[in-house]
């Protein structure tokens, strides 16, 4: 018995400071999805479509690349301190100055939901649109999108 009261006082004092709350939650939420950014690669195809627009085309895959890494290497270790620190305040995004606090995706995709029955309201008529395969980056191909 000894043994669980510092595990409860833990448990009590985190159950304090994240009841009722959305900011925990808004900000766990925000550092796992930082936290996967190599998963999602959003900031590396923004970075070589950037530089290959603003800078020259013969830049973009390499210079782009390697700013595209270093950028998600920023988000990464943003979203680790966040999920580690997310039971104090502030809750704000951090860093905005360097890193912006949503999620980044190239300015030619726009992301939409998958097509399953559970995002489809005409399911029973057996079509339906949306994106075939979202999770897979670089993919755009939609089904009846209008």
């Amino acid at each position: 018995m000894r043994n669980a009261i510092p595990f409860l006082a833990v448990a009590a004092c985190a159950a304090l400071f994240t009841a009722g709350c959305a900011g925990p939650e808004a900000k766990a939420g925000r550092g796992v999805s930082n936290l996967t950014e190599f998963t999602r690669m959003g900031q590396i195809q923004r970075s070589v479509e950037q530089t290959a627009i603003f800078n020259a085309p013969n830049y973009s895959y390499a210079t782009g690349f390697i700013t595209g890494v270093n950028k998600s290497l920023e988000r990464t270790a943003m979203g680790a301190y966040e999920i580690i620190t997310f039971p104090f305040p502030p809750y704000e995004p951090i860093l905005t100055k360097y890193v912006p606090p949503g999620t980044v995706y190239p300015a030619s995709y726009r992301p939409g939901l998958a097509s399953f029955g559970t995002f489809d309201t005409d399911q029973y008529i057996g079509y339906s649109g949306g994106e075939v395969a979202p999770f897979i980056p670089g993919s755009r191909f939609t089904v009846f999108d209008n």
